[in-house]
């Protein structure tokens, strides 16, 4: 369940940033392609569509991804995408066996560097003179 509710808000969160944020908005430039995240036992799938510029997601698999992204459970997929180090955890997954990438694996690549634009930028806060 924690996986799902994790994709889900990571659609909305992309969506909201692919709407507003300049430099995602750079990223998605030329780029039309759909992809999916899942478990390999098929009991979670979320995908993921840019186009214009924009992001948008649905539940279930989509026909014909760029790439798709499939993880041993739920549990080990929330594990992966809520390590502090996703990257070393995404590479450690898929030499383990545990993380399966089919199509283009640059494609992601490019999804990965995706995720510091869908996390809210933290207000810097000001000490006020006294």
């Amino acid at each position: 369940m924690k996986f799902k509710l994790l994709l889900w808000l990571l659609g909305r969160m992309l969506r909201k940033a692919s709407a507003i944020n300049p430099e995602l908005q750079k990223q998605l430039e030329g780029k039309e392609l759909g992809f999916s995240l899942l478990t390999l036992d098929g009991k979670v799938a979320r995908s993921f569509r840019v186009s214009n510029q924009r992001i948008t997601s649905s539940s279930g698999r989509i026909d014909d991804p760029a790439f798709t992204l499939g993880f041993r459970d739920a549990a080990y997929a929330y594990q992966v995408m809520t390590a502090k180090n996703k990257q070393q955890a995404f590479m450690q997954g898929i030499q383990d066996k545990q993380i399966k990438v089919e199509g283009n694996a640059a494609l992601v690549m490019w999804f990965q560097g995706l995720f510091k634009y869908a996390m809210p930028k933290k207000k810097k806060s000001s000490k006020a003179a006294a």
